[in-house]
């Protein structure tokens, strides 16, 4: 997914700098109301995690390979707005010092990884927890549907980025089916590592799963007598 350099035309990149400027500027404000004593030092580790998982690769067929986006994951674990920064604080680095993504590409990168698959993941999360029963079981469930959800739908942002300012000699069509089939196929692994690293952590630290917090406070309160346990 990370654009190289000169895949889009300047006026396509300048905008989407802007817009991801714009973004992280945002993210910066609505992190205030997130980051406390548990999610500000998961910040850090989900950032390392994401980083380090960026850069396994799993093949994905045809001498294809993708990799973990993260939006999805970051989302749940610390919140959409500490997500968007945990992410493009990966690309960032990622871009300047490992030269994976090109750093005319940047703000691309950003709004397709960073904005993108967390706002998607995000949002078909709290949806199907609003619906699925209100156990912590189904958080893990719902986050990996939303992080499946997430990167086709990053694809197809691209795609309509490449109709609007595409620089490469690729037919859109083409360029669309292999963006929305491959990732699909990446999706799937995406959603697996979510769904794992998510309900590892709910297994034995609940409360400290962002996405969590809003079933814990919604469960009754059970009290068990000796004679109902008996």
């Amino acid at each position: 997914m990370h654009v190289p350099d000169g895949f889009l035309d300047a006026p396509t990149s300048i905008a989407t700098g802007a817009v991801a400027v714009v973004a992280v500027g945002v993210a910066l404000r609505g992190a205030r109301r997130e980051l406390d004593d548990k999610t500000a030092p998961l910040a850090g580790l989900v950032a390392a995690f994401v980083f380090a998982t960026q850069m396994i690769n799993f093949p994905v067929g045809a001498g294809t390979s993708g990799h973990l986006m993260g939006g999805a994951l970051a989302a749940v674990l610390v919140g959409p707005w500490t997500g968007v920064l945990c992410v493009s604080v990966v690309l960032i680095v990622q871009s300047l010092l490992f030269a994976d993504g090109g750093i005319t590409a940047l703000g691309t990168n950003i709004l397709l990884i960073a904005v993108t698959t967390v706002v998607v993941g995000w949002f078909v999360t709290r949806v199907l927890l609003k619906v699925l029963p209100k156990r912590v079981g189904m958080v893990a469930p719902a986050a990996a549907i939303g992080a499946f959800v997430s990167v086709p739908t990053a694809a197809l942002v691209f795609t309509g980025l490449y109709a609007v300012g595409g620089t490469a000699d690729i037919s859109l069509t083409t360029l669309a089916t292999a963006m929305l089939g491959w990732h699909t196929v990446i999706g799937l692994g995406e959603a697996a590592i979510t769904f794992l690293a998510v309900g590892a952590i709910l297994s034995v630290r609940p409360d400290l799963v962002y996405a969590a917090r809003g079933v814990i406070s919604e469960r009754e309160l059970v009290i068990k007598t000796k004679e109902s346990v008996a």
